[in-house]
């Protein structure tokens, strides 16, 4: 398949949707009864990847944990006010092994949907979580070294952290997988990445995965640093990824990284061979709205922005819908999408979804879909199938003040996109105020030509001339929160 260089991916959260479409076919389904209308329609979308979360065998125990946990079920049953027991399935990412969830489909199933995907010119990646796996793990039983023990101490000290757990020579006290900042995953237990039989065993579930689809979504990522995990446990461990990526990719060439992780340990993971990694300060700044910090963030080295993973939304994030005033998530989406990097799409975002469902359910709420804002994102996509955005050059300009003592072109941000000879030129006022700027444009060859500019997500056309878009550059005057990407086309005098 031809891989561009600024892919799309859409992440779907399998349980739901095969629920969603369970209810409208009065009938049990799986992977094989997604229609192969609605990948087209991904297609149409302008679609790389498709990442399914949630697909891997889980466990009583961990259910039992979703199930019982009084915080959660209060957001379940806030989510649901009509919550029933089969609505909790239990955490995706509490795993009990790294087979097709028989809910999802028999294995096969798995390899018809891959072949599906690749028909439509589609690409399938899949979760892993490297950090913990669920209580009732076979590992567990069988392999209770490969898991971080504590004391007695440390279950009475923290016993958000610890657990006493049956194994057949005897009780144990076992860690629940956790990030340092916080308690711990009480439906999960935490892998010994010091132990290199753990290492071992888990470079050879990745493979077996590798096998079934074209990447994967690494959860949580930095947590096996070795850096971060002698930090929250103590204890020293080999490099992981370098190895599991190197030894993958001599079976499989060409599988794909994606790293979720904070921290700004981005940059360490893409040296580590991850193809892209999270880019959750991007999102961060773009909920603070401040344009100048946008802009900041936007300066950063070219491979680092072309290996970012841009989003406004995920399943550990809030809605965009809901964060976002409407003028500000346009901006925002404009910002996020048409900037280099992968572009991370999330199921139910384009309809302005406002309420997240957790990863314990499987049933969402029936919200009404939002058409102004569908008609906003199927024009962006349109932006997103030409080839200039999905395979063209990129550079960030200068948005210079429009007069003296005028501030306003702080807020601004404007970028560029050319492939052979489309041009394109993106502008934002990412601020609350109505703002003026110039923008002179890269193009040395405007000069002495005529220049139509026509926005691609709005009724704006303007012609002007070459060279005063060159100096003092193209005038801007737009409200708060205001865009344009326009198409740039010269034509001779």
């Amino acid at each position: 398949m031809n891989v561009p260089r600024y892919p799309s991916l859409y992440e779907v959260n399998t349980r739901v949707r095969l629920r969603h479409i369970a209810r409208e076919t009065g009938r049990r389904v799986t992977l094989d009864d997604i229609p192969d209308a609605w990948l087209a329609g991904l297609v149409g979308c302008g679609f790389d990847w498709v990442y399914l979360m949630s697909i891997w065998k889980t466990g009583e125990a961990g259910r039992r944990v979703s199930g019982s946990n009084e915080e959660w079920l209060s957001g379940y049953r806030n989510l649901l006010p009509d919550l029933r027991e089969e609505d909790i399935c239990g955490s995706g990412f509490a795993v009990t092994g790294y087979v097709l969830h028989p809910n999802i489909g028999e294995p096969d199933a798995l390899i018809r949907f891959r072949d599906r995907l690749h028909r439509q010119g589609l690409s399938l990646m899949l979760d892993f979580v490297p950090n913990h796996t669920a209580p009732d793990h076979p590992w567990v039983r069988d392999h209770p070294d490969y898991y971080i023990h504590g004391t007695e101490e440390d279950l009475a000290r923290r016993p958000q952290d610890f657990i006493r757990v049956d194994l057949p020579g005897g009780s144990a006290v076992l860690a629940h997988g956790r990030d340092p900042s916080f308690g711990g995953w009480p439906d999960t237990l935490q892998l010994d990445y010091g132990n290199v039989a753990v290492q071992e065993a888990m470079t050879a579930e990745v493979q077996r995965i590798a096998g079934w689809c074209d990447g994967i979504r690494c959860d949580m990522a930095m947590l096996v640093l070795p850096e971060v995990f002698r930090q929250t446990w103590g204890r020293a461990m080999d490099p992981f990824w370098p190895r599991v990526i190197r030894e993958v990719r001599g079976e499989h060439p060409g599988f794909l990284f994606m790293a979720e992780v904070y921290w700004n340990l981005e940059w360490v993971l893409q040296q580590q061979g991850f193809d892209y990694t999270y880019d959750k300060r991007l999102y961060d700044r773009l909920r603070e709205g401040e344009g100048r910090a946008v802009r900041d963030h936007l300066r950063a080295d070219p491979e680092y922005q072309r290996r970012s993973a841009r989003f406004l939304e995920n399943h550990d994030e809030p809605r965009a819908a809901a964060v976002f005033p409407p003028d500000r998530h346009r901006a925002a989406a404009v910002l996020t999408y048409l900037c280099p990097g992968l572009r991370f799409f999330h199921q139910g975002q384009f309809a302005g979804r406002r309420k997240l469902v957790p990863v314990h359910l499987c049933r969402e709420p029936e919200e009404p879909t939002d058409p102004a804002l569908e008609e906003f994102y199927r024009r962006l996509f349109a932006c997103l199938r030409l080839p200039a955005f999905r395979d063209g050059k990129w550079r960030l300009l200068d948005c210079n003040p429009a007069w003296e003592a005028n501030p306003s072109h702080d807020g601004y941000i404007a970028f560029a996109w050319e492939r052979g000879e489309e041009r394109f030129l993106v502008v934002v006022n990412y601020a609350p105020d109505r703002g003026q700027c110039y923008v002179p444009l890269p193009w040395a060859d405007l000069a002495g030509r005529a220049v139509l500019l026509r926005d691609l997500m709005g009724p704006a056309r303007y012609d002007r001339d070459g060279g005063s878009l060159l100096s003092p550059g193209l005038y801007l005057d737009l409200p708060g929160w205001g865009y344009h990407v326009f198409e740039v086309a010269a034509e001779e005098r």
